[in-house]
């Protein structure tokens, strides 16, 4: 089983290198990067190269890392026994798996998706420590020990919001996807935008890199959002001289599908203002 991308996803050989490493090792692989660098869709594209099933566990603020194995409905079963229903004999109706049981007790290897794991509380990568280590866990409420059938290839993404515990990467094969370099970049686009005239492309990217590389950017655009930007610039059947920056602020046309917050887009009419009075 051997991942090296796929037609809609551009793997660079140490992206494809960890993904297979963390497979050979049977541990989690730990995906770090900027928003929008392509983590959650690594684990889609896995799936699909390797032709295995995917179980996908998103992570919110909220999440316990119990909601992963299962979550026991007492009040339903108390309401149950209220009115005489003959289920409330059987506690294992109560029960509703969560992700890991289903990607543990699934007919075939899957990849298994926690996405996000950073948005979670501090301690849900700890509570997940021996469960994704020896692959199994307890249901107290039934007495049965729930071990994965096929181990399955899991895939953890985090935007680094927060520090994860040593213990818990202490168990994964860790991997930083870096901002592609232009000629990834570009055939990251060709994927997406196959027709793209190649000078409309240069300038699309002169502009997108001049962007990016602005000082004091809150949030740098990502690859999904010059994605967006070509679509938008293939819509409106934009020419190369139309990306020229607005001297007035500084900005391309269609920058809201780059800059995503107010203090970005002050900042860039900021500079155009300074850029004036100098040119006085």
């Amino acid at each position: 089983m051997q991942f090296t991308g796929t037609e809609t996803y551009v793997a660079p050989p140490d992206l494809a290198m960890a993904v297979n490493a963390a497979v050979t090792l049977e541990r989690p692989l730990l995906v770090k990067g900027e928003p929008g660098t392509g983590k959650t869709e690594l684990a889609r594209q896995v799936a699909a190269s390797l032709g295995l099933p995917m179980v996908e566990w998103n992570i919110k603020s909220t999440t316990k890392a119990q909601q992963g194995l299962y979550e026991y409905d007492a009040v339903s079963r108390l309401r149950d026994s209220q009115l005489g229903d003959a289920r409330v004999h059987e506690v294992g109706n109560y029960i509703r798996k969560g992700k890991l049981w289903q990607a543990f007790d699934a007919d075939t290897k899957v990849v298994l998706l926690i996405d996000e794991i950073d948005k979670a509380d501090i301690e849900f990568p700890n509570d997940l420590l021996q469960e994704l280590d020896r692959m199994e866990f307890h249901v107290y409420e039934t007495g049965e020990t729930i071990r994965a059938r096929h181990r399955p290839v899991v895939i953890i993404t985090s935007n680094n919001e927060k520090e994860l515990p040593d213990a818990f990467l202490r168990r994964c094969f860790f991997h930083y996807i870096r901002f592609p370099d232009v000629e990834t970049l570009k055939r990251i686009v060709a994927v997406h935008h196959p027709d793209l005239k190649p000078h409309l492309l240069e300038a699309a990217l002169t502009q997108f890199f001049d962007l990016r590389e602005a000082p004091g950017l809150k949030k740098k655009p990502s690859t999904s959002e010059l994605l967006d930007w070509l679509k938008l610039i293939l819509a409106e059947d934009l020419a190369p001289e139309d990306l020229t920056r607005d001297p007035q602020t500084m900005l391309p046309k269609l920058h809201g599908a780059l800059l995503k917050n107010e203090q970005d887009v002050a900042l860039f009419e900021k500079l155009a203002f300074m850029a004036r009075r100098q040119g006085r």
